[in-house]
């Protein structure tokens, strides 16, 4: 039993001030957890219990599906991520530090090596396969800015799991089982999620899900399809370029001086007023612009290279979006210095003729898919003050590739059917990825076949967040008084306040229902506090957000040694009260708590 007299908790009545997000300032303020310091937090009792009954779900899962525990150490020697070269892509984000014999270690982002080895080291045939094998451990990002709680946190729980094939066929049962358990998990924990495609970034591999909780301070952007099933993380989500237009008879290109256009509505404007300048058929727009960006690509051993992106004049360049597409490398804008060393560039004017590895300035140029050959811009002349219209792509320029690097718009058409895009915000939840080959060749994990041949093991990798799971639990179930548990990972199941004088019957009805209500199988939390007044307990009941909620108050009584009368049990969700006589109160919240009461 929890008794709040004695209880390690102190609730608070005011926002923390570093504090953003409502799941962030609840769990602060209902005494769940407490900031240890930057992106790292403490565990107090009810945290504690909330964490360990969603680590539970997500273990009895695992289990349920066939994968084995394991457990490694997170802090972990440099060798094997030099091998997988992460002990460089990943940059400032690891934790380094080194032994007293001043060798290199570090605390483990991700453990995709320490698997990879441990089977290297015990299995060789394909009989052993197929293996999949999982921990649940605490991981350590050095991210710049901690924010959100644990939703980004430096240190973390993770749930990871890594699958072992003999082939792409095996990898896709395992990945489609490991897939089916994320299902079962989160529609057990009572998480909302939507399942979409995703890039797999850093951690390398083929085919990548996400699990993302819609939650409007989430930091993913996702699309859904408003005709068909597609969904896609937004830097998943692939532009259908265009066919190619015949570029005969095109018009010319034409230079034109262009002062006073600080923007791309100024500039089209100009464009459509000027008798000379004006589009053939219609009125130019935004979307027939090109605009040019000029990036700086930081790779993770310290070197550098500029990057060119051209994309429709009506979007921008989504660095997110950029960033997917080339990770490790880390996208950072142009600075006027980089400008001043490189003066085949005029900013504010720049243009495919100044762009490419074969033109001035050597830089590379990447565009939208939309810039198909035989589409027609205007954009910059590569000289301050002038633009050119009529620039046709494949006839007046040539871009060294593509990338899906644009923002995506509510309305954009789904690359699957055609339909409109909708976008949303959430929370990443869970990943899983195809991984292949990378880190089985980087440590050659190879098995005999059938047939005594040498085979590379393929490998699927799939991570749940078991910290910020908790986080979005309470980030989906509030209210603005406070916290509203699912009643699986509540602290517990009925939160009793005894709501009457200390030396009055309500004390003693509370401690013999508190017993019964124990001892019929269900968990209490029991405010037996005689040093607050009711009104804060009823607010601390609030805030804790225990789904049933039982006040003992005047209705109660005792008849000699017996409880009698009444106490009242509200729904912390829905609000409704219901008067229960005591001595039916045990069967019927009992009955509540397994939702079967009428």
């Amino acid at each position: 039993m929890l008794r709040l007299s004695s209880l390690f908790l102190r609730t608070l009545r005011e926002d923390p001030a570093d504090a953003e997000v409502p799941s962030h300032k609840l769990l602060i303020r209902a005494g769940y957890i407490r900031r240890a310091g930057p992106g790292a937090f403490t565990w107090l009792p009810l945290g504690w219990i909330v964490y360990r009954k969603v680590e539970g779900i997500i273990r009895a899962e695992m289990d349920a599906a066939g994968f084995q525990e394991v457990h490694f150490p997170a802090l972990l020697p440099r060798e094997p991520y030099e091998t997988s070269g992460r002990w460089t892509e990943y940059g400032p984000l690891l934790f380094r530090l080194k032994d007293r014999r001043e060798n290199d270690m570090l605390l483990a982002p991700t453990h995709e090596e320490m698997f990879t080895l441990a089977v290297k080291d015990l299995y060789s045939s394909y009989k052993d396969l197929p293996l999949s094998i999982y921990q649940i451990q605490t991981k350590y990002r050095d991210e710049a800015r901690p924010r959100a709680g644990l939703l980004r946190g430096r240190e973390f729980v993770m749930k990871d799991s890594y699958s072992f094939d003999i082939d792409q066929a095996g990898l896709q049962a395992s990945y489609d089982a490991h897939r089916s358990a994320y299902i079962a998990t989160f529609d057990r924990l009572g998480i909302p999620y939507t399942i979409v495609s995703a890039m797999s970034g850093a951690m390398g591999g083929s085919s990548s899900e996400e699990f993302l909780a819609p939650v409007a301070v989430g930091e993913d952007t996702f699309v859904r399809c408003s005709n068909c099933d597609y969904s896609a993380n937004v830097e998943a989500v692939e532009v259908q370029p265009p066919p190619a237009l015949p570029i005969e008879g095109l018009p010319e290109a034409q230079e034109a001086d262009t002062p006073d256009t600080p923007t791309i509505d100024t500039l089209v404007a100009l464009f459509n007023e000027r008798d000379n300048l004006r589009h053939p058929d219609r009125e130019w727009t935004a979307a027939d612009t090109l605009k040019n960006v000029v990036l700086t690509l930081q790779h993770p051993d310290g070197t550098t290279e500029p990057l060119a992106i051209g994309v429709p004049g009506d979007r921008d360049v989504d660095l997110v979006r950029v960033e997917a597409q080339l990770a490790p490398a880390i996208p950072v804008p142009f600075t006027d210095e980089d400008f001043a060393a490189n003066t085949a560039l005029s900013k504010g004017y720049i243009g495919p003729g100044a762009l490419g590895e074969e033109n001035a300035s050597g830089i590379r140029y990447l565009v939208d898919p939309r810039v198909a050959d035989g589409t027609s811009w205007i954009t910059g002349a590569d000289k301050p003050g002038r633009h050119v219209a009529n620039l046709v792509a494949g006839r007046d320029f040539t871009p060294d590739g593509i990338i899906h690097a644009a923002q995506v718009f509510d309305g954009d058409p789904c690359p699957r059917c055609g339909g409109a895009l909708e976008t949303a915000r959430g929370v990443e939840i869970g990943h899983i990825f195809q991984l292949g080959t990378k880190y089985a060749e980087a440590f050659d994990l190879t098995v005999l076949d059938e047939n005594g041949k040498s085979r590379i093991v393929t490998m699927g990798s799939y991570g749940i967040g078991v910290s910020r799971a908790v986080a979005v639990l309470a980030e989906t179930n509030h209210d603005d008084d406070g916290l509203i548990w699912p009643r699986n990972v509540a602290p517990a199941d009925v939160h009793l306040i005894v709501a009457g004088k200390k030396n009055g019957p309500q004390p003693v009805v509370a401690e013999h229902l508190a017993e019964q209500l124990e001892a019929a199988g269900l968990e209490v939390m029991l405010d037996d506090r005689t040093n607050v007044s009711v009104g804060v307990k009823f607010n601390d009941a609030e805030l804790i957000g225990v789904p049933t909620i039982v006040v003992v108050g005047r209705g109660a009584d005792l008849d000699g040694d017996t409880p009698s009368g009444t106490v009242e049990v509200k729904d912390r969700r829905s609000g409704e009260r219901e008067d229960i006589d005591v001595t039916g109160a045990v069967d019927a919240l009992v009955r509540i708590c397994a939702g079967t009461h009428p």
